[in-house]
């Protein structure tokens, strides 16, 4: 059987109907649908409106926090490392049995977020408790004053502290939130994250929210070049052809969404698109590292660069666990394993650069990327927009 993952074309469907229906200011509830006999639920926080960033998750089944355990069906982290090769787990990856867990780490992981969490580190500690995962070093910090909580952003601040943690356990975890703004999170949120993880040995900033782009975005590119920082962002969950903003930065890793494949016995199968936002920048011109594709993209940027299972995590939330998916899931979740990698690149450019290169060895490429080629008919061999160079295979050329 094919594990449900939801369409894109679903998310993107529902997201523009509510914005086009209600209207941007009245936008203040869920979108709900069904699909494949699974409920969907969009919270207004993912619903684009223009003036503020949205997140990039959705619920599945059920919005409210249930205390008897993981939802069933969801990826553990120990599922995850299995698929990925990043630690010895059972033949065919089931999720029941694939209990071994990432031990790495190094330096520090920012994650940026807006408003205040006040259950961050019991919740982070009773889901790293329950699937034997190190306790975390996490600091809780916002720049200016003490952002209040908003609803919308807590299951979104779980989400990203959970599974960067699960990825990379020894890395210290700083949660930065911000205020509630014009744009938020703020830059200032995205350069306090910056400095501490590079204050902290350097590592990873992952930011899972987005908004989409506009002409002015190039001027704000400057905020993802602090030394000894990787920035991840998420590509955004509408699908093909609709762009974001951080995930389109030319300085930043934009991590797309698949989905598992798993048979009858639960055995993992094969990895397919399953949603994930993918497009051609209208503003920002080619990088560098995209030269070796600029046959596809032509003069602009082009993104994902890379993805991760897009649908479904298990999520601790103030008491009980949530089904979540969305590349809010996929952008912490890569830039864990970078993390736990080890390798410390001094930037974004020289981690993508290292990442394109892959694709002119096709035996390098093979072994430390998995190809999606199916799920849509934008997923071609090699680079495409629905999985940028593809999803990741062991720790190697990360």
């Amino acid at each position: 059987m094919n594990r449900f993952f939801p369409s894109f074309s679903i998310i993107a469907a529902f997201a523009v109907a509510a914005a086009c229906l209600l209207g941007a200011s009245a936008l203040a509830q869920s979108v709900e649908s069904t699909y494949n006999g699974h409920r969907i639920i969009i919270p207004q926080s993912s619903i684009p409106e223009p003036g503020r960033h949205h997140t990039n998750y959705f619920y599945v089944d059920s919005d409210t926090p249930s205390p008897s355990g993981p939802p069933a069906g969801v990826e553990t982290p120990g599922s995850i490392a299995c698929v990925y090769q990043l630690v010895s787990g059972p033949s065919g990856c089931p999720v029941a049995t694939s209990t071994a867990v990432p031990t790495g780490g190094i330096g520090a992981i920012g994650i940026v977020d807006a408003g205040d969490y006040p259950t961050a580190a019991a919740d982070l500690a009773a889901f790293s408790k329950f699937y034997g995962i190190p306790a975390a070093d996490l600091t809780v910090t916002w720049p200016g004053t003490k952002p209040p909580v908003y609803s919308g952003w807590l299951t979104e601040e779980a989400l990203d502290i959970e599974w960067a943690h699960a990825m990379a356990p020894q890395a210290k975890l700083f949660l930065v939130v911000s205020k509630l703004q014009n744009t938020d999170p703020t830059w200032a949120a995205v350069q306090l994250a910056a400095k501490l993880v590079a204050e902290n040995g350097g590592g990873v900033v992952s930011m899972s929210w987005g908004d989409p782009e506009v002409a002015n975005e190039t001027t704000w590119d400057k905020f993802f070049t602090t030394p000894g920082v990787v920035y991840f962002a998420a590509s955004g969950d509408s699908g093909i052809g609709v762009s974001i903003y951080p995930g389109a930065s030319p300085n930043v890793v934009s991590v797309g969404g698949t989905s598992f494949t798993r048979n009858s016995n639960g055995d993992f199968v094969t990895e397919i698109y399953g949603g994930g936002g993918g497009d051609i920048s209208p503003y920002e011109p080619i990088p560098s590292y995209q030269s070796g594709i600029a046959n596809i993209v032509g003069t602009h940027r082009g993104y994902p660069d890379v993805a991760s299972d897009f649908c479904c995590a298990g999520v601790y939330l103030q008491g009980g666990w949530l089904s979540v998916g969305g590349t809010s899931w996929a952008s912490p979740t890569f830039a864990g394993i970078v993390n736990a990698a080890g390798h410390l690149q001094q930037s974004s450019l020289d981690e993508l650069t290292w990442m394109y290169s892959e694709l002119a060895n096709s035996g390098e490429y093979a072994e430390d990327f998995f190809d999606i080629t199916k799920g849509a008919k934008q997923c071609k061999v090699g680079w495409d927009l629905c999985a940028g160079i593809g999803s990741p295979r062991t720790y190697a050329g990360k």
